[in-house]
Formats: C-alpha cells, sequence, structure tokens
C-alpha cells in the first residue's frame, strides 16, 4: 500500500483550563488565554474543509512544531531561537507526529446547540454567537432519531419434551459411536483355509494429442498456438503500470504536529494482464491393457508400444478368498510378494471384525 495525499486540514485542541475549544494553530487559548499544553492532543474538526490558501499549506506540510525547552512556548520547526523567551530552540522538543485522528469528515456538520444557552450555532463554531460561550459539550440541533427497539420476545423455557429428546438423541449418539468401536475390534480367532486368489494388473498407454489450456500470455509454451485471450486481475502492486486500475481505501487524518492534518488515502494498483488459452502437443491417456488371474503369479500386460505412444501409469491390486467353518472372508492386498504367499489350500489364523473385515492374518499354529 501506498499512502497518497489528498491535502490538509486544521485540527483543533481543546484547553485543558476551561474546555474551549481552539484552532489547531493557536498558541493560547482564545477564551482564556492560556498557553498550549506541551502534550495537547490535536483533535479533528466537526467538518474539515481542505486548505487551498498557499500559506497556510506551507505551514501545514512543514516539520512538527518545537516546544522551547526553557518556556516551553509552541514555535515553528523553522525557527532557531525561542519567540518567547529567547531561548535556543535546539535544546527543545519536535511534537510528537504521525498519530490517526480519525476519518476524514468532508460532509457538512449541520448546526448544534450551545451547552450553556440551547442556541444553535454552526457544528463547526467555537463559541456561541448568541451567549459567547465556549461550544464545547454541544449537541447536535436534529440528533438522528433512534431506531424504535424492537419488541422483547418472551424467553421460551425448554420444556420437559425437548430435554427428553436432546438426552435421547446423545444417548443414541453415544451407543453408535460404541457399536463402531467394537465392530471394528478384532473378534475371536478363525481356522482359514486359502480358497482361491485374483490379480489384476494394468498399464495406461499415452499418446501425444493437440490439449487446449489456459494460461498467461507470457507463460505460454514456445511451440504452443495461441487462442482467445480475456482481461484478468493478475497482481497488486504499489506503483502505477500499465493496464492497472487504482484502489484507494477511505481517506483519513493523521496530526503532522504542526496544529494541522494530513488527509491520506492507501492506495494500490490492481494490475490486469492476458488470460488466453493455447493448443499444444501433451501426453494424454489413450488406451489402458489390463491382465489379470487367479493363480499366484501375477504379470503384467505386454504394453508393446508403438513409436509415438509411450507407457503411463501402472496399477495392481490382489485378492485372496478364505473359507472358515462359519462363513467366507475376501481379503485385499497391494503387495505381490505377500500375495504369493497365499498357496491354495494352506491354512491360516483369521482375526475378523464384526464388520465382516480382517483385521490380521497369523500362519496357523
Amino acid at each position: 500500500m501506498v499512502k497518497k495525499t489528498v491535502g490538509y486540514v486544521e485540527l483543533e485542541w481543546v484547553c485543558p483550563n476551561c474546555e474551549s475549544r481552539n484552532r489547531g494553530t493557536r498558541k493560547v487559548c482564545t477564551s482564556c488565554g492560556a498557553a498550549q499544553p506541551d502534550d495537547v492532543e490535536f483533535v479533528q474538526a466537526a467538518e474539515e474543509e481542505l486548505i487551498t490558501d498557499e500559506a497556510e499549506l506551507a505551514r501545514a506540510k512543514a516539520a512538527p512544531d518545537i516546544h522551547c525547552g526553557y518556556c516551553g512556548t509552541r514555535n515553528p520547526s523553522t525557527a532557531e531561537k525561542c519567540k518567547q523567551c529567547g531561548g535556543d530552540l535546539a535544546e527543545g522538543a519536535a511534537r510528537e507526529s504521525g498519530k490517526v485522528v480519525g476519518a476524514h469528515r468532508k460532509e457538512p456538520a449541520g448546526e448544534a446547540l450551545c451547552p450553556h444557552c440551547g442556541a444553535p450555532n454552526p457544528a463547526t463554531a467555537l463559541e456561541c454567537s448568541q451567549c459567547g460561550g465556549t461550544m464545547h459539550g454541544a449537541t447536535p440541533a436534529r440528533p438522528a432519531p433512534r431506531p424504535r427497539p424492537a419488541a422483547a420476545q418472551p424467553k421460551r423455557k425448554m420444556g420437559l419434551g425437548a430435554i427428553i429428546g436432546i438426552g435421547i438423541a446423545v444417548l443414541i449418539g453415544l451407543a453408535l459411536c460404541v457399536v463402531l468401536i467394537l465392530a471394528l475390534m478384532p473378534s475371536e480367532e478363525l481356522a482359514g483355509t486359502v480358497q482361491s486368489a485374483y490379480w489384476e494388473r494394468a498399464v495406461q498407454i499415452e499418446a501425444l494429442r493437440d490439449v487446449t489450456r489456459e494460461a498467461w500470455q507470457d507463460d505460454i509454451p514456445a511451440g504452443a498456438t495461441p487462442g482467445a485471450c480475456t482481461d484478468k486481475y493478475h497482481h497488486s502492486q504499489p506503483d502505477p503500470a500499465p493496464r492497472a486500475t487504482e484502489v484507494c481505501g477511505t481517506p483519513y487524518t493523521v496530526d503532522t504536529g504542526t496544529g494541522h492534518g494530513e488527509v491520506v488515502q492507501d492506495c494500490e494498483y490492481r494490475v490486469y494482464d492476458d488470460w488466453c488459452e493455447y493448443t499444444a502437443k501433451d501426453w494424454i491417456v489413450v488406451d489402458t491393457l489390463v491382465l489379470s488371474g487367479t493363480d499366484l503369479a501375477p504379470r503384467w500386460p505386454d504394453a508393446g508400444v508403438a513409436a509415438d505412444r509411450r507407457e503411463g501409469d501402472r496399477s495392481e491390486s490382489f485378492q485372496v478368498v478364505f473359507v472358515t467353518e462359519e462363513k467366507t472372508f475376501t481379503h485385499t492386498l497391494s503387495d505381490a510378494d505377500r500375495f504369493r504367499q497365499y498357496q491354495i489350500g494352506s491354512r491360516r489364523v483369521l482375526h475378523p471384525n464384526k464388520l465382516g473385515g480382517i483385521t490380521s492374518i497369523e500362519p496357523a499354529r
């Protein structure tokens, strides 16, 4: 993000002695004459109007004011000697700056009621035009109507039937969990005999074919045929660029330390680029050769690929069927060496679960 200056406005400060509002550039309170304190905090005016006067703009853009180290008087950053006591300002301290005081107030502020006599005044007024009192603490002349609160709905108490229903649902859920755990646990041992075996192996065959894909125009592979393109958001960056759109956030006011505020926006540039279709040659699956058998010697199908083709991915699966006195179990494997160990007619000790699956297999004792 880049900060973009919208303009400059004058801030205000509240006198801690009499609570009068003062223009930010005033060094003493207009009501009681008290000096602006060293730790004064500038606040926004009710309505912030951008400064257009060149001399005032120059003061707003200056470095933070310096408080004299001897008498505390506030001096411009360009001064070398204190205008009050003549002290060397090299011993002074610059005002803090850079604090965000709020969102920029550019809309008309309307009117406010004097807290002393109730007379309406512009919201930007520092003193009442009727009684001369400070407008600090003034209230809007026409406060926005507050939404009428919705009628409070009586809280419904949970009935006995609902409580019982929730309790039953919880119990059913717990029961299902217990049943599932028990079902997955191995049960008693069973003596089983290998009745049959089955294996299947597959090889994918790939060929070079024209395929259509999408990519940024600069990333299209060499030798590909470009197609139609569309404008698409690519990335954001702080600097301007061709085919970029500037996007800025809500303006806000920052204390410059001079009694003025700098109105800024956080901006970035959204850069767009060509997102295109293209056609290129690529290896794709055009056939799958499958070979299966019921012996214990699994083999791969003979691909015998032509010059313009190649082998792709391979896959394999194995199944062994056990017969016991109670039922028949089908056990699936993925390892060919283990599959070859199950000779037809050989015996094993099976550990099945309640769902019919085999959790483990041991050699017969």
